[in-house]
């Protein structure tokens, strides 16, 4: 395959089909490139010299169960655009397989840079790096605001009871991805139980929020949430938790996960805690077991890779220290729960 028809995208079946779908729409002949890709959906930007697009679809040889991710991304994004959410402009969704061998989405292209460490936000200055670190909590703010059945999403999650299935969700994940003892999870994953928090009014929630999930223009405001496979009906507060949780820096030197929070400028996490609360008007006193579950959550993913490197299932650099993090995460979780 050249560059310009990267695996997985077949460009003459698709221009076929954004002809029959969309005439008019593709003027010159159609070229494409991996933006980025691998154990999660594939995401391609495909130009035809003057307009530019973006695919999404699942891994090559995906299993069957994530296909549908496709359909509730495109659905999602559909009733977003024309709220104040910004996502991009969706331009048709593709159930047949015959096209591009899974199904897929096309959306339109949006200009912007993610933002995936603190030393790709030190050019920005402490300044505007603080201003988009809060226009992430004002963006998340209006994303909760979006009453699902307006935008024809009351039917797009199960809300009831949602913390205690997420909660024994990740606790079933934990157990099939593990080959060594943990010290403090099983304490961590039966404390959360014990203080399930009452949910709040469900809300559209994205699953994986954090800076570099959304594209930011150069203006310093936020042009599209990306993202979606995650996202649900749910308790809204999971959002704010995973974002304070990705808000604390981890001093661990050369460490394989990277978050913004070390970067000057950078707002606290108590600071994005009040902010969303005042814009919310939600209650937010609870916000430590939220981002107690995040630090679980995200324990459970990081012990699942070290699991699959003790296999020889993963490639590539930093994997080998992976294992060492996991403990870091469950005492932060530990810790959160009992400061709060």
């Amino acid at each position: 395959m050249s560059p310009d028809h990267p695996p997985g995208l077949d460009l003459d079946r698709l221009r076929g089909l954004l002809d029959r779908e969309r005439p008019g729409l593709v003027s010159g002949t159609l070229s494409g490139r991996l933006i980025e890709g691998g154990r999660s959906n594939l995401t391609y930007a495909v130009t035809d010299g003057s307009a530019k697009w973006v695919v999404r679809r699942p891994p090559l040889g995906h299993v069957l169960a994530t296909a549908h991710d496709m359909k509730r991304e495109h659905r999602v994004i559909s009733a977003l655009h024309p709220t104040n959410v910004p996502v991009p402009r969706p331009v048709l969704l593709c159930e047949d397989d015959e096209v591009l061998g899974a199904p897929f989405y096309v959306m339109e292209f949006v200009e912007g840079t993610p933002y995936r460490t603190a030393g790709e936000l030190v050019p920005l200055g402490p300044e505007r790096t603080r201003g988009a670190v809060l226009e992430l909590v004002d963006t998340l703010v209006e994303l909760h605001a979006v009453d699902p059945a307006e935008v024809g999403l009351a039917d797009f999650g199960r809300p009831e009871g949602f913390l205690d299935r997420q909660l024994r969700r990740w606790g079933k994940q934990l157990d099939a991805s593990r080959n060594r003892e943990l010290a403090g999870v099983e304490e961590l994953h039966a404390a959360l139980g014990h203080r399930l928090p009452d949910s709040p009014a469900p809300a559209v929630v994205h699953g994986d929020y954090r800076l570099d999930n959304v594209l930011i223009g150069e203006d310093d405001k936020i042009k599209a949430i990306l993202d979606w496979e995650m996202s649900t009906l749910g308790d809204p507060l999971t959002d704010l938790g995973l974002l304070v949780m990705y808000s604390i820096p981890l001093e661990l030197p050369n460490s394989p996960i990277s978050t913004t929070a070390s970067a000057p400028g950078h707002p606290a996490p108590a600071e994005l805690i009040e902010r969303y609360a005042a814009r919310s008007g939600r209650d937010v006193s609870s916000v430590a077991w939220y981002t107690a579950f995040a630090w679980f959550k995200l324990a459970v993913i990081l012990e699942g890779i070290h699991y699959r490197y003790t296999l020889g299932q993963t490639v590539g650099r930093g994997f080998d220290r992976i294992g060492e993090l996991v403990p870091v995460f469950i005492e932060h979780g530990l810790t959160t729960l009992q400061e709060g």
